[in-house]
């Protein structure tokens, strides 16, 4: 029997959501070098070293949940996915994980010297809790062979995507919203946008998956699906604890995890699970869809500039 071998077909909706996602996909793209990072260099040399020390370490944690986004996670999904206009859909998430982690070495070039930069990934692979993170969601993105599997890969890309994240996004975030590191914090408001769009996409066919398995596959799944997301949530505490520690913020931290836990748990179908408490309100604007985050048709984000622009000096009218 000869292998049919088939092109992804746009001209037909092979459902009724995944052409949305991709168009909306589309018109956020963005670059980091569209950025001009460069104007947080005065307010970093005016914050202090705890400050700094926390900055980039919430970064550098970032840096290594999107690369195994990018290179293990959205791979494995794409693996076990039939359907050509989902798996270009997912490549394309997969190419924006790829560049959000280049975004925050684009922020460590422009704020660190050559020996901060090479410290900085150093202690990415010598932290303890952090590289726990990474073995949790590895352990269920290399083991993606069956649908059950893929359920489950892709309630642990939502819980990634949806909530592993904003341990990282809340110092960024309080910090603009007090009007320090803006240009950065543009980036992490980009950056904010897509991850919201990638947990309701493969929160959307995560649930498609699930209401194709028997009642006792479904409760199974269920009890698996909790055993993920407190393993996951109980590391993540540690590590808050662990990088938070001489902010005072951990409390609070910890809190917007669980907010965010919640919502992960929405984007696949089930109720919250985290009593919380009031969410910062300085963060909690930073996500507001009244402004340039996580609002789902919206373009680009409020302060974004397609190019880069630098205020003219006297050194830029002499021509040789």
């Amino acid at each position: 029997m000869t292998f049919v071998h088939k092109a992804v077909n746009w001209n037909v909706e092979d459902d009724d959501f995944t052409q949305t996602f991709w168009n909306q996909n589309v018109k956020q793209f963005w670059l980091p070098e569209e950025i001009s990072i460069s104007k947080d260099l005065k307010c970093w040399s005016e914050l202090d070293e705890n400050q700094k020390k926390l900055y980039k370490r919430v970064l550098a944690g970032l840096t290594l949940l999107d690369t195994k986004q990018g290179n293990n996670g959205i791979p494995s999904m794409m693996s076990l996915t039939d359907n050509l206009q989902r798996k270009a859909v997912l490549s394309f998430m997969g190419t924006m994980e790829e560049i959000h982690a280049k975004s925050y070495s684009s922020i460590f070039t422009t704020l660190l010297s050559k020996v901060e930069i090479e410290e900085l990934f150093t202690w990415i692979e010598t932290e303890p809790t952090l590289q726990r993170k990474a073995e949790l969601i590895l352990k269920q993105y290399e083991n993606t062979n069956d649908k059950k599997s893929l359920y489950l890969s892709m309630v642990t890309s939502v819980f990634l995507e949806s909530f592993l994240f904003y341990s990282g996004f809340f110092y960024p975030l309080y910090l603009a919203g007090q009007g320090k590191m803006v240009a950065s914090g543009e980036i992490i408001s980009l950056i904010l946008r897509d991850e919201s769009l990638h947990g309701k996409y493969i929160g959307l066919l995560a649930q498609e998956i699930f209401n194709e398995f028997s009642n006792s596959d479904k409760l199974l799944l269920t009890k698996r699906l909790y055993v993920i997301l407190n393993d996951l949530m109980e590391n993540e505490i540690d590590y808050t604890r662990l990088i938070y520690k001489e902010s005072k913020l951990e409390e609070e931290v910890i809190n917007f995890l669980k907010y965010n836990a919640n919502q992960a748990l929405e984007n696949l179908g089930f109720d919250k699970f985290y009593d919380v408490d009031p969410v910062n309100p300085i963060v909690l604007n930073g996500l507001s869809v009244e402004t340039k985050t996580h609002d789902f048709f919206s373009t680009k984000g409020n302060g974004y500039q397609k190019g880069v622009y630098e205020e003219l000096e006297d050194s830029d009218f002499i021509f040789n």
